[in-house]
């Protein structure tokens, strides 16, 4: 049976995480409260961070402004975007 939880990111019920996204409390609420959408939505869009800004996650002030961003993006607050970025076209 797929576990579903209420998502802080799209409000609605949807299939949750099998399990926490990494230790300690923050991957806790993650896996309580972010679908797996959001997460694999959050995925792509720190992909898009890391190569349009450059970052390198094992920089700790890196780390920490991806920590910020992740924040943002899972609790549907204004977060930064990849400048260059451009979406594919829906067909």
């Amino acid at each position: 049976m797929t576990r579903t939880v209420f998502c802080r990111k799209y409000q609605q019920e949807m299939e949750g995480l099998e399990q926490p996204p990494f230790p300690g409390p923050k991957g806790q609420d993650i896996f309580e409260h972010v679908s797996k959408q959001a997460w694999q939505d959050w995925l792509a869009h720190q992909t898009r961070l890391i190569n349009e800004k450059q970052l390198n996650s094992l920089d700790p002030e890196h780390k920490q402004y991806l920590d910020q961003q992740r924040d943002l993006f899972l609790q549907n607050e204004a977060h930064d975007q990849a400048e260059g970025y451009v979406p594919p076209e829906q067909d």
